[in-house]
């Protein structure tokens, strides 16, 4: 009975259809009414969960703005539907679960992911074989130069924001004490982001801002005690810091020893790289006093123009400010949006063809410094900023470059 009524129901559509001379029409027009699915691979346990969790609130938020704002236009008002999968805490699961995740979700559209650059280079091996843009923030160089077709970095190389924003961090800490810097250590884990950060610093880079690297401390995460880490810096007393940890416990285990030892609040000055420095966790966990004056190199952070965004995003998900997992992510989301409207259907290769031609400083644009979506050939955000975020008063905020920044930087003082 169900079934006859539905089928007299689609009749009496089809006929309304026929005698306004649309019936050709008819069935393209309810074929684009549809569900598309895009992805979020990231981490969702173990030490890097945290991350993965922001992504997902700033993914989720994105899509629901879309589809309350008419969802896909050219494809009839095609909502999009948010599909998930955790790399786990391994590059070998995160592979793993990157090829259940392409398998099990044939009409994925596209992805965004994977957090860790290590994990992110696992998985675009995978969706590169399956023919499937994939969109991420993370930053290691090696991501966008293996000649891949389907991937996109939206962030600037982990090498290119070194080389841009440390003058500027050195700049900044000459004009607040009136001398240079001239030595610096570092302390920073093996994975790949870290890595490609350091490499311009250790190559030639501090030599030619006249800065000597007086101590080089590498771990591998998760760090299980920061004892000697710190009494290496204790007896190399470098006048700053390049800290590059990828995950909040290490950061706490290093930062809390420091300051044990003497060496926490400020009296060396901290400069950090990656979101999770700029975590809600390392406010609760290491402390409002231990954090305060830290600069971080970063990506994308929430700036000047985007005070709505950050209080919706506030209100809808608790968190107290908003991160660059959760913005970038928010951002991708818009960017499939964009590039399902010029492609006009849920196909994988179409879509990434409208994100390799996409080239507009409106819509996902403003969601990134820099202010533009276009990507080189080799997957790159062309002209994508370089952002330095500085924990203030118990809060990360974009303190570089000054059109856009939200604060003025202090250089903490011993």
């Amino acid at each position: 009975m169900r079934q006859s009524r539905h089928g007299a129901v689609l009749r009496n559509i089809a006929a309304a259809l026929v005698a306004l001379g649309l019936a050709v029409a008819a069935p393209s027009i309810l074929a684009q009414v549809q569900e598309v699915k895009v992805g979020l691979i990231a981490p969702l346990s173990g030490p890097w969960a945290r991350q993965g969790d922001l992504m997902v609130k700033g993914a989720q938020m994105a899509i629901d703005d879309i589809n309350h704002g008419g969802g896909i236009k050219a494809m009839g008002g095609a909502k999009l539907r948010l599909v998930t999968a955790d790399t786990g805490d391994s590059t070998e699961k995160a592979k793993n679960a990157a090829q259940r995740f392409v398998a099990s979700e044939p009409d994925m559209v596209g992805a965004t992911g994977a957090w860790l650059s290590s994990f992110t280079l696992a998985v675009t091996e995978v969706t590169e074989r399956a023919e499937m843009p994939m969109l991420t923030l993370s930053y290691s160089d090696q991501i966008t130069a293996r000649g891949f077709k389907y991937v996109f970095q939206t962030s600037p190389t982990a090498g290119a924001q070194s080389v841009g924003a440390m003058p500027a961090i050195v700049a900044l800490g000459k004009v607040a004490t009136g001398q240079q810097l001239k030595t610096i250590g570092i302390i920073g884990d093996n994975t790949a982001s870290p890595v490609s950060f350091l490499k311009p610093m250790r190559e030639g880079g501090l030599e030619q801002m006249g800065i000597k690297l007086t101590m080089d401390e590498i771990f591998t995460p998760p760090l299980a005690d920061a004892t000697s880490i710190v009494q290496k810096l204790r007896s190399a007393r470098p006048e700053a810091v390049l800290f590059v940890p990828t995950n909040i416990p290490d950061a706490k285990l290093v930062l809390e020893k420091m300051n044990e030892m003497g060496l926490g609040r400020g009296r060396i000055p901290m400069i950090g790289n990656g979101a999770p420095m700029g975590a809600p966790e390392m406010l609760t966990v290491v402390g409002k006093d231990l954090m305060e004056g830290v600069l971080i190199i970063i990506a994308n952070w929430t700036q000047k123009g985007q005070e709505q965004l950050i209080a919706d995003f506030k209100k809808r998900t608790g968190e107290p400010w908003m991160t660059q997992d959760s913005l970038c992510s928010y951002g991708d989301m818009w960017i499939f949006k964009e590039a399902l409207e010029q492609a006009g259907v849920a196909d994988r290769k179409k879509v990434a063809e409208a994100i390799r031609v996409m080239d507009t400083t409106d819509g996902p644009a403003k969601y990134y410094p820099g202010g533009r979506i276009k990507f080189e050939d080799n997957g790159r955000r062309a002209g994508a900023g370089i952002m330095i975020i500085q924990w203030q008063n118990g809060e990360p905020v974009t303190v570089y470059p000054p059109d856009i920044a939200l604060a003025k930087p202090v250089w903490p003082k011993k």
